[in-house]
């Protein structure tokens, strides 16, 4: 049984808990550009290209997370090229400027930050190619620079997207289809031991470790799980609340599945099983809470 996990494992999407489902769903559509590809039984499923990214789920009684627990970060969507990142972020702009939090140039990627209207936040971003990053005994390096979102956007904003936006924002513009979950990051209490879950026993590589946060990835991408203490160091197990549900990861091969399911006894944790269309599927919570789905890529 492999130790890690195979290069071509990665996040696919989150799910989280909502109140108000017409509201949030609007959100998601109209202002970040995802299609509603379903919505049945309290439950509506947005994306890009027929492949769902984000879940919202009718929960009003749950109540609000606390600041401090652990939970969702942000969900970061990743755009093929800056002139979609452009559109997305214009319609931020546009629409939703009060829930805009911020940018920065982290070396390997350009983002922008902000939240959704029940405070779940939100990472916007382009990768730099590759053969650009920079790697150090093993790690990626990674920086928080300034980044200027107007000029971002006055550079990269398509002719055609900036008049969709004025004229007719139900309307997608040229927005590529290729939009993913690019990465997850989580609020947890500790960082050794969340290296401990995520690292050594589901088998993701360290990336980075910086300020209280952990990187990991598979494939030597620079971060598909980011793990942080900023918020919610010494926390323990979250209570029920309004927003992470769930987030999923997709691997190859049924037997992946397995050999993850494997790890997980090793360590005596409890592992929930079921099975899809594609194959086996597991879910098992972090020590925080945090639930994972692990499953066969579509």
């Amino acid at each position: 049984m492999t130790s890690t996990l195979s290069a071509d494992a990665r996040p696919s999407r989150v799910a989280i808990d909502v109140a108000d489902l017409d509201a949030m769903s609007a959100f998601y559509s109209n202002v970040l550009l995802l299609d509603k590809l379903d919505e049945h039984a309290g439950q509506v499923s947005l994306g890009r290209d027929g492949q769902t990214l984000v879940e919202l789920r009718h929960r009003p009684d749950l109540p609000r997370g606390e600041r401090r627990s652990a939970g969702l970060f942000h969900t970061a969507l990743l755009q093929p090229d800056q002139a979609s990142l452009a559109t997305v972020l214009a319609s931020v702009a546009t629409h939703a400027p009060d829930l805009f939090t911020g940018s920065a140039d982290h070396l390997v990627s350009q983002a922008f930050y902000l939240d959704d209207p029940e405070g779940n936040g939100l990472e916007l971003y382009f990768d730099r190619p590759r053969e650009a990053w920079s790697w150090i005994d093993g790690r990626v390096q990674m920086d928080t620079l300034w980044l200027d979102p107007s000029a971002f956007l006055a550079e990269h904003l398509r002719d055609q997207d900036r008049e969709f936006l004025a004229t007719a924002p139900d309307r997608r513009g040229s927005l590529s289809a290729q939009t993913v979950v690019g990465h997850v990051h989580l609020k947890v209490g500790n960082t050794a031991q969340a290296k401990d879950f995520y690292v050594d026993t589901l088998g993701f590589d360290v990336t980075a470790e910086m300020f209280g946060a952990l990187f990991v990835s598979a494939g030597g991408y620079h971060h598909h799980l980011a793990m942080n203490t900023w918020q919610s160091a010494g926390v323990g197990l979250r209570a029920p609340a309004l927003g992470l549900g769930r987030f999923d990861l997709v691997v190859p091969t049924a037997d992946e599945v397995e050999q993850v399911a494997g790890r997980l006894a090793d360590r005596g944790l409890a592992v929930r099983r079921d099975a899809d269309q594609h194959g086996p599927t597991l879910e098992v919570p972090d020590p925080w809470g945090n639930l994972v789905r692990v499953a066969v890529a579509a």
